[in-house]
């Protein structure tokens, strides 16, 4: 599966040596009093960047960071630079103050290849999410190539996604190829039998994904907040927990539609439910039909686990978006863990999609027994639903 062309052109396909290259990377960490408490997605770009720096090009980074409504002091990537210079002791970072203008040109054109100029925040300029012309060429003129690595943003039509590839040769990077390769060929031709793990909160983020997916389908796994819509549209009273009553109908179709195509549809048989939405309300574990008045459901029960890993071990390729249960919380973290460690330990290719997914896996600490997780949420949600990315659509084809 990971040897097919994405058809669109990579950094493989252009000389690049001693060029000028703007490369746009999802540098989008968690920063906290200043610090980088996870700089998974700093190190996921360090392949490119490397690359570019062995073949002599002047790296103009740019990213976004949080979502600032103009300039924001803690919304900097200067900490992002900081760690850079870490990871690539034997290369130069300068810092601009900007992305575009006199800053920005200024420390573009004083910097040495190879080496790393970083610019500020894209955000800090509205221009950026409004796909401005002007900005877009202003922050295209800063280099003679331009090298899109940030799949978490491709879903966006942004003037550092979309709007610069009108004036420079645009190719995707090292980590984007591997997203996409692995995300739709995943959904194009998977391996059979093929399963979906489907939780997060509401199904109305989720239906389109799994309205595209239902065709190629062997095996369906429901779970999450979502889940409770699906067991209401089954005739279950789940109590107080969450629930898109308006979403009921579109759940009853698609178990029927399941149902008539061979899906192994599963709800959950057990539950987990608490009479509060908090870490210390006193939880238990019942059946799902048996949910006590008032009580809210925000996991899967051990039971249902079980009777999941069951399901999945004929399974000969997974993608899982969403987790199970409330995992930021430790009592209703038991299904998303579950989960992580009934996939991890398959013989199948095993996909993680979803930012919160990817938490998941990351907190188990089986991710390296995973084929590959995804740093795009969104992005990798679209791509399950079918939809081409603006942020891929713009690149050079192959």
């Amino acid at each position: 599966m990971s040897d097919e062309s994405i058809g669109k052109k990579t950094v493989r396909d252009l000389d690049l040596a001693g060029q000028r290259v703007l490369l746009r990377a999802d540098l989008n960490v968690p920063i906290e009093n200043g610090q980088i408490s996870d700089d998974t997605r700093i190190r996921e770009s360090l392949p490119t960047i490397s690359y570019l720096l062995d073949r002599g090009c002047l790296v103009v980074l740019c990213s976004h960071l949080g979502r600032p409504k103009g300039p924001d002091p803690a919304l900097t990537l200067a900490p992002v630079a900081a760690r850079l210079r870490e990871l690539l002791p034997a290369t130069g970072v300068t810092f601009a103050g900007d992305c575009v203008g006199d800053a920005a040109e200024a420390a573009v054109a004083t910097a040495r290849a190879p080496g790393i100029v970083l610019l500020e925040n894209l955000r800090f300029h509205t221009e950026e999410e409004k796909n401005d012309p002007e900005f877009a060429r202003q922050l295209a003129s800063l280099a003679s190539v331009y090298v899109n690595d940030a799949f978490g943003a491709a879903h966006r039509a942004h003037a550092s996604t979309e709007g610069v590839t009108h004036h420079l040769p645009a190719v995707a990077g090292f980590l984007m190829e591997k997203e996409v390769r692995y995300l739709s060929a995943l959904v194009a031709n998977p391996p059979r039998p093929f399963a979906a793990v489907i939780g997060g909160a509401k199904v109305s983020t989720k239906l389109p994904a799994v309205d595209h997916l239902l065709p190629k389908l062997d095996i369906l796994l429901l779970g999450g907040g979502m889940a409770n819509t699906f067991l209401k549209a089954t005739g279950i009273d789940v109590r107080a927990s969450l629930v898109e009553d308006e979403q009921v109908a579109a759940a009853r179709r698609i178990l029927d539609e399941a149902r008539k195509r061979g899906v192994d549809v599963h709800l959950p048989s057990d539950v987990v439910a608490a009479a509060r939405f908090a870490a210390d309300a006193p939880a238990v574990t019942v059946e799902a039909k048996d949910v006590p008045e008032g009580y809210l459901i925000l996991d899967i029960g051990p039971a249902t686990v079980a009777s999941y890993a069951a399901a999945l071990n004929r399974a000969k390729a997974v993608v899982w978006n969403g987790p199970m249960g409330v995992f930021e919380m430790e009592p209703f973290a038991g299904g998303s863990m579950g989960m992580a460690r009934a996939i991890a330990g398959l013989d199948a290719v095993t996909v993680v999609g979803g930012g919160e997914t990817a938490a998941v896996v990351a907190r188990s600490g089986l991710e390296a027994r995973f084929t590959h997780v995804s740093t795009g949420g969104g992005a990798s949600l679209e791509m399950l639903e079918g939809r081409e990315l603006p942020g891929v659509a713009a690149l050079l084809d192959a």
